[in-house]
């Protein structure tokens, strides 16, 4: 079973799953800009009880939202050790085996930590919430504007989608091929450096093949049905903004700006 929950979508019936895509994905960039301002811990608080809100209003279980950050949590982890390590400024804290723990170091690594959570957290409830093709078509129609620079804004959408589509494909590949060569003897946990460099080896070199080989099948079959990139297209399904999509974007703004206040108060 495939426990990866980033760019998975949930059938369910839900205001946000009935928003228009465009909304959702503007939203998103806009709430991700404020969370980048430094407004303290206040402002990452005001992030996070609206974040937490728009999820409820999405019908998305907190198990999901969790095992959406599990990956992270070794990229945590180090960024930990790295900041308790390199950052030596601030009110000493404690002394561990001869290193001293400053106050910038943990005040900085929990910013990184929070940062990294919400913007998961965010960028899951959107995969979420939106069918790929609707995230495709909204992704063309906001680069809609930059085709008179020659940018391929709907190859750009289709690639985007894609690759969304597919993380959790690749993942669910990794742990098979991980339970494969682990009954074939490969221990990717312990052993000496050389040997755990061929057990990540024997890891990588048939996620590649797998990788390529699913590329190649959906090229052929996107081929056989008659796609070619740069045609005019027509579209069965045409995006409409609504009310609450415009609501949407009115809370994003004013999250933007209340972390605008607190950054400059």
């Amino acid at each position: 079973m495939n426990n990866f929950a980033l760019g998975k979508y949930l059938p369910l019936n839900s205001p946000i799953h009935r928003m228009d895509p465009r909304a959702k994905i503007m939203a998103m960039l806009i709430v991700l800009i404020a969370i980048f301002f430094p407004a303290g811990f206040l402002g990452y608080a005001i992030i996070a009880v609206c974040t937490i809100a728009v999820v409820l209003i999405a019908k998305l279980s907190l198990n999901f939202i969790w095992r959406s950050m599990k990956p992270m949590l070794f990229m945590l982890l180090f960024l930990l050790i790295v900041n308790v390590l390199v950052l030596r400024t601030g009110t000493p804290l404690i002394s561990v085996l001869g290193f001293t723990i400053y106050s910038d170091a943990v005040f900085q690594t929990l910013y990184i930590t929070i940062r990294l959570m919400l913007m998961i957290i965010i960028t899951t409830v959107l995969t979420a919430t939106t069918k790929p093709l609707d995230l495709t078509l909204g992704i063309e129609d906001l680069l809609q504007p930059f085709q008179r620079f020659h940018l391929p804004s709907h190859e750009i959408a289709m690639m985007i989608s894609i690759a969304l589509r597919f993380i959790p494909t690749l993942i669910e590949e990794t742990q098979r091929i991980m339970r494969a060569q682990a009954s074939r003897g490969v221990d990717l946990k312990e052993g000496k450096l050389k040997e755990k460099i061929m057990a990540v080896l024997s890891l990588i070199v048939p996620l590649f093949v797998s990788a390529f080989q699913r590329a190649e099948e959906l090229a052929n079959a996107m081929e056989a049905r008659g796609y070619c990139p740069g045609r005019p297209r027509t579209r069965y399904k045409v995006l409409k903004m609504e009310g609450r999509d415009y609501l949407l974007l009115a809370g994003a703004a004013a999250l933007l700006g209340a972390m605008l206040v607190l950054w400059l108060a």
